[in-house]
């Protein structure tokens, strides 16, 4: 049986470590670093999210504040809220939590999001950066999974990595990631045909599509690192990815659990951004 990558633990140390961070960042600053969440309407899911991001900021010291703001908010109201936490010195991360409501443009408002500020990596001027190879804020997600596979001591140089899905968010920036890391990759996605003959090649496999049991035991090579980032429901209403775990478990060398992997990885890279964002922003001041 395969090694389970426990990301919750790994993700606990590492909000450790940035806690003992955040204490010296004051001290040498004079301030704790900030994070504003914007949440529009009552999607139930997107509250959890924000809840669990709050929660984590709070947990390492951060400067928290959520700005709730109900469905019908006119597009201009959430973009002025936008540009006010744009120019409050005590706030170094800014995330407005996807998605948004229909009458809402999502492109505009992460466009408003000052460059410096965009936590999440999801700023075009983050996004061409990360491809062009120019330091950038990377998006949460990717980072939070290639630190995953790092654990598990793999080389990368010279693996076959299969990334399927092709998201913006996570399937295209992992693909690039991975390339940083000398990896050769075999981009797929749900509309791939036979995803097996690749998937069965990879010593890495991302699934990022949304679709339960897409990646089964039969379509693994032994010994394989698997990522589960799926978020989806079995048919008792439980959380479960795009891997058919208890399957895969026996023919992986390392697998990731949802819930329990990816998810907690992608709330800490996003503190360590606003980290990372606090630090340039102080450093400028200099």
């Amino acid at each position: 049986m395969g090694t389970i990558i426990d990301g919750k633990r790994i993700s606990d140390n590492l909000k450790e470590e940035m806690k003992a961070q955040v204490v010296a960042l004051e001290r040498q600053y004079g301030r704790r670093p900030g994070l504003a969440v914007i949440i529009v309407g009552e999607n139930p899911a997107s509250q959890v999210y924000v809840r669990n991001k709050v929660r984590a900021a709070e947990f390492v010291g951060l400067r928290s504040v959520q700005v709730t703001l109900p469905e019908s908010t006119p597009e201009a109201d959430l973009l002025a809220q936008i540009r006010r936490l744009n120019e409050d010195p005590a706030i170094d991360g800014v995330l407005v939590q996807l998605p948004l409501p229909a009458h809402i443009n999502e492109e505009k408002v992460i466009d408003t999001i000052a460059l410096e500020k965009d936590v999440d990596g999801f700023h075009p001027g983050n996004v061409g950066a990360l491809w062009l190879g120019k330091p950038c804020t990377l998006p949460c997600t990717p980072k939070g999974c290639l630190h995953l596979i790092q654990t598990t001591g793999i080389e990368l140089r010279g693996a076959l990595a299969v990334v399927i899905g092709r998201s913006n968010i996570v399937g295209k920036p992992m693909a690039k990631l991975l390339l940083d890391q000398h990896a050769t990759v075999i981009m797929a996605h749900s509309r791939t045909r036979n995803l097996g003959e690749l998937t069965r090649q990879a010593d890495i496999i991302v699934a990022a599509v949304g679709k339960r049991n897409l990646v089964t035991a039969d379509m693994v090579k032994p010994g394989a690192v698997v990522i589960d980032v799926g978020m989806n429901r079995d048919d008792e209403g439980h959380l479960c990815g795009d891997v058919d775990f208890a399957g895969v478990k026996e023919v992986a060398g390392f697998v990731t659990p949802v819930p329990g992997g990816v998810g907690p990885m992608t709330i800490t890279m996003l503190i360590q951004n606003t980290l990372d964002s606090f630090i340039k922003r102080e450093s400028k001041k200099q």
